[in-house]
């Protein structure tokens, strides 16, 4: 057999079919509901992923903030920041960052389970949360998904 009857196919950023996807966070579990946003954004949930292509969707998630999360995590769960100054460690409490914006809190869970180097960067800008149940991409017709 002198050739391959079959080749691999790697996507581009030309041929990528990118979608718009809509899910709603209400009631839903806060590491679960990021672990599917982040799949979808990634675009694992497609038969053509390429790993160091953008082949995911555009995910806007809605009523971020009736994000659940289980336990004592609101209080006793610590997000660490560090400003580059000597003694400049900040703690945030889940409790302390939803009073500022709850949006912040899926931004954060999701960002932790992209890649951390420039695609991971680039791909973060394809999610958009919102904290009540209206977005402005209705222009796009996202596609509801249930996670």
């Amino acid at each position: 057999m002198d050739t391959l009857s079959y080749k691999t196919v790697s996507a581009n950023k030309a041929t990528v079919d990118k979608q718009w996807v809509l899910v709603d966070a209400e009631s839903k579990t806060l590491g679960r509901l990021a672990s599917e946003v982040a799949k979808i954004i990634r675009g694992k949930n497609k038969p053509s992923f390429t790993p160091h292509v953008d082949c995911g969707d555009n995910v806007i998630v809605i009523n971020a903030d009736k994000v659940r999360l289980t336990g004592k995590k609101w209080t006793d769960r610590v997000y660490l920041s560090y400003t580059g100054y000597p003694g400049g460690q900040r703690k945030t409490t889940p409790r302390e960052l939803k009073a500022k914006s709850s949006t912040l809190l899926v931004e954060r869970a999701v960002r932790g389970m992209l890649p951390k180097n420039r695609l991971g960067r680039s791909i973060f800008h394809n999610l958009h949360v919102y904290e009540g149940a209206e977005h402005p991409h209705e222009a796009q017709k996202p596609k509801v998904v249930e996670l």
